[in-house]
Order: C-alpha cells, then structure tokens, then sequence
C-alpha cells in the first residue's frame, strides 16, 4: 500500500485520496513504539525523553562504538580520555563540546586508561596487548609499550613517578619506565588472566588478582612474588576487583563467587571475609575518611559495610546489576553506575539515594570523578560519555 501512494505522490503532485476499501489492517501506535527522531545530542529531541529525562550537561558522541572505560586527569579539571569498542581513545574537555583530539594506534578495544599522578602522561590499554603513553600537554604519542601476548585489562600509575603497570590476559604484569619507554618487570605466576592489579599507595608493593582465583604480592624491584593468596577461606572462583587501603596494609578483593575478602597485604593472611551478596562482584572502593568499604554486585546491590565488624552497615537496591562504584573524596558519597543505564549517588550513612541520574540508554561500564569533583563522567554501551554535575555531593 505504501509502494502505491508513494508512487502516485511522484506521479501526481496533487493530494492523494484513500477509500475506507484501501484499508488492510488498523494499528495502534504507542508513542515509546515510535523511531527516535532528530539528533541524539539534543536531549529534547525524541518521544522516549518525555520519560526518561537527560540529566548531563554534556554528550560526548565521538566514539562510533560501545564506550569501556573513562579517566578524568587528577590535576586538569575539565581533561577526560574515553576508549571503546572503535579501536579509539578521545582526549575532550567538560562542556566544551566542540573539542577532541583522538587517540590512534590501537588496533583492538581500548580497554583502560590512566592519567599518571602529575596529569602530564596518559597511559592507554587496548586488547591488542599495546600500552600506549601520550603527552597531555600535547596530545602526542610519547612511546608505545609492547610485552604482553594478550589484551591488556588495566592499566596503573606509580604513586610517584612515571612508573606504568600493565595486567595482561596472558597471566603476567608488566612494569615500565614511561619517561624512557624502558622495560622494568614482568611478574610471572598467575594461571589465568590478571583481572585487577595496582601499586600500593606507598608505592612499595603490588598486588595482583587473577582469573584463577589467588591474589599474589609482589615486590617490585625484584619481581618476587612475597605471598599467595589462594584456596579456603579465599575466593573460589575468579577475582573480578580490588582494591587497597590508603596506608598500603590491607587489600579488599571481590570475586565471581561473590564472596568478598580482606587480606592483610604484610602477612598475605585473609583477616576477614564480607558475606551477603548473592552474584558477581563487580567493584569495589574503601572509604577514604571511615572503616568503611563499598562493594557493588550483579545481585543488585551496592553494600556499605563496617570494616570494624565485618558487617553491612546498609544495602542500597538497584533496579539491575551494578556495575562500578566510587566514594566522593573524603565525603559520605557514593556514587554507582548500573546495567539500567543509570548513575545514583548514595548516603553511605543513611543508605539512601539521594540522586538518580539519567541519560544514558545502556549499560554503564565506568565512571569517573574531575579533579575538582564537580563533575561525574560516566560511559556506557549505548556509545557515548555522559557528564553530570556532582558539586552538591563534596
């Protein structure tokens, strides 16, 4: 039918009249079932907003696929990098739209970015196994950092210097000199992919969670490994997130299982195990002004535990899986990113949601904070990054 109208529209520049004969079959049309029109960047611009209202004060769009992971720099407060499912990783600037200067070279998934602590260098992580170092300033390609036989999953800074640790999914950690582009390290002993990892906040030790269910200690200059972490009462499947104590003794981990566990990092022992959640834990985060720590899960929940007791303090409910969290600095905030799509921030001594964020239409994979803590970027797999103001939440 429509093949005919159109097709007397092109014959007869005239109007174009139906009988009740030509009617085959009556639809009723719900406004949600009708194709969004217009541009995605106006956040007026479709039937669905009249629903789901747009929160952001800035889209970036310039990623052509899903969007994995996102740094805001710890010193310039409008400089974010995002890297995604397009090969690329973007440096763009807080509501400034209008510029971006990419990051190329990548030949898989940008997986994990990092600003070193200076914001000078920007370390990127893509599944090709690369890390790539670019100058901020500049926006440069400074050096490009080969080792590791597979996808690199994360990628960290030394607390105090150009120092760049990689976790592979080939089992081993890579460590490197930025500033000369020089190998250092690789820490070999993991059975499976190196899932989480970093440098402890004195810069001392590393600690590593793997796949294969163990968390392993080591010593940086040497390489060796000091403990293992394994078997009852540790994790039964694999360590999915971790996390250390800002006084470099403890370390927290979350698993598959969902079970979570704090080792003491000096003795390599499991000093207590956090049990509630039902599913996958996905993140993870100590308070940085309480014993506290945050966990969140695919079973809905983000947990406030006390460290102190080993017990939840409040179980705060998602709509769906959450999956990454963040403590506001110093403050009683904690933010998540959810399956749903949306960003809430939390009152870790109520356990209430206090905002709710929306604008993004898939799930959220990371979030993070500017340096100011103004603002909140968060990305996603509906392909973009989103900015919301967070000032209200210090």
């Amino acid at each position: 039918m429509n093949n005919r109208i159109h097709n007397e529209v092109e014959d007869d520049q005239g109007e174009v009249f139906l009988d009740e004969s030509d009617i085959i079959h009556e639809v009723t049309v719900d406004d949600e079932d009708l194709p969004d029109v217009g541009d995605d960047d106006d956040p007026g611009s479709d039937a669905e907003n009249t629903e789901q209202p747009d929160d952001s004060t800035h889209i970036f769009s310039g990623h052509s696929d899903e969007v994995y992971s996102v740094a805001c720099s710890l010193t310039d407060a409008t400089l974010v990098a995002t890297g995604g499912g397009d090969d690329k990783g973007f440096f763009w600037r807080i509501n400034q739209g209008d510029w971006a200067s990419e990051i190329q070279g990548h030949k898989d998934s940008v997986s994990s970015l990092a600003f070193s602590m200076d914001g000078q260098l920007l370390a990127s992580g893509g599944l090709d196994g690369l890390v790539q170092i670019w100058d901020t300033s500049s926006g440069n390609l400074k050096c490009t950092l080969e080792g590791p036989g597979g996808g690199v999953e994360w990628v960290s800074w030394h607390p105090r210097g150009h120092i760049v640790l990689a976790g592979s999914e080939d089992s081993t950690v890579w460590m490197w000199n930025a500033d000369r582009a020089a190998y250092l390290n690789m820490f070999s002993g993991h059975g499976s992919s190196v899932t989480c990892g970093d440098f402890t906040p004195d810069g001392k030790t590393i600690c590593t969670g793997s796949d294969d269910a163990t968390l392993r200690v080591w010593n940086p200059k040497s390489g060796e490994n000091i403990h293992v972490i394994r078997g009852h009462p540790y994790h039964t499947e694999g360590l999915t997130c971790l996390t250390i104590s800002a006084d470099s003794t403890l370390a927290l981990s979350g698993s598959k299982d969902g079970s979570v566990h704090m080792v003491n990092i000096t003795t390599g022992k499991v000093v207590s195990s956090l049990v509630s959640h039902t599913d996958s834990i996905e993140c993870i985060g100590f308070s940085r002004s309480s014993p506290w720590a945050a966990t969140g899960s695919m079973d809905q929940k983000l947990i406030i535990w006390d460290l102190q007791h080993s017990s939840p303090r409040s179980t705060c409910d998602h709509e769906d899986g959450v999956t990454c969290l963040m403590w506001l600095g110093t403050s009683k905030y904690v933010v998540t990113g959810c399956v749903d799509g949306k960003v809430r921030v939390w009152d870790s001594l109520s356990g209430d949601c206090v905002r709710t964020f929306s604008g993004h239409r898939d799930a959220i994979q990371a979030i993070s904070v500017s340096a100011h803590q103004d603002f909140l970027v968060s990305v996603s797999l509906d392909g973009t990054a989103r900015v919301f103001e967070i000032a209200d939440f210090k």
